[in-house]
């Protein structure tokens, strides 16, 4: 089953649904652990009837669900019926989805010297290393953050490590006032809407990313 595009994704209107990094997330607000709990057992039921199953994290008021297509590394149709089929579970119980509250992860190591390095973070953080046309170099757990590295030079001072925290479009601006009212600085948006740089007062980096243009 073909992937699909993001522009492709974004045509099918899910509500409450957001596209971050290679899958499809929400959180369900449930209020109590044990509404949680029925939830995620009415969702179970229904990924065994599409042969198609997410990821679920049960916490005393929300569940987050993440659906992705493994075997082609992002999000195929497969993913948009599950997640239909995960709204009107939420629906059907009276609850609230949304993405507002939902982000993705990875940590970055800028290094000029990325072949030297990947196999002692690969070893002690006991990851697994994953390297393709799609995904470049990185290193992978199901419970871990993703962990990439990008090329750089080795001038001093310089930063090592950043984060790319993955968000909805429609929250990029929010955070980023949220970030700048914190005593942050909107350093670049060149390279908008793929991804916007900021940084603390002491000048540590983070990207805000997003699903568009990008191939």
């Amino acid at each position: 089953m073909p992937k699909l595009t993001g522009q492709q994704i974004a045509d099918e209107g899910l509500r409450g649904w957001a596209h971050l990094v290679g899958g499809l997330q929400t959180r369900i607000d449930t209020g109590t652990f044990a509404t949680g709990l029925s939830v995620v057992t009415a969702i179970g039921a229904a990924a065994e009837e599409l042969g198609h199953h997410p990821d679920l994290d049960l916490r005393p008021g929300h569940v987050d669900v993440r659906l992705t297509s493994h075997d082609e590394h992002g999000i195929t149709a497969r993913d948009v019926q599950l997640a239909r089929a995960v709204t009107a579970i939420a629906d059907d119980a009276g609850l609230r989805l949304g993405s507002a509250g939902v982000s993705r992860l990875e940590l970055a190591l800028d290094t000029p010297a990325r072949e030297s390095v990947l196999p002692f973070w690969a070893a002690a953080l006991a990851m697994e290393h994953r390297s393709g046309p799609d995904i470049g170099d990185e290193l992978r757990d199901p419970h871990l953050p993703t962990i990439w590295f990008q090329a750089s030079g080795g001038q001093e001072p310089r930063q090592r490590w950043h984060l790319d925290v993955w968000v909805e479009p429609a929250q990029v601006q929010a955070r980023i006032d949220a970030a700048v009212a914190a005593g942050g600085t909107l350093v670049s948006d060149a390279e908008a809407p793929s991804f916007w740089v900021l940084a603390d007062p002491e000048g540590n980096r983070v990207c805000l990313c997003t699903w568009q243009e990008r191939g």
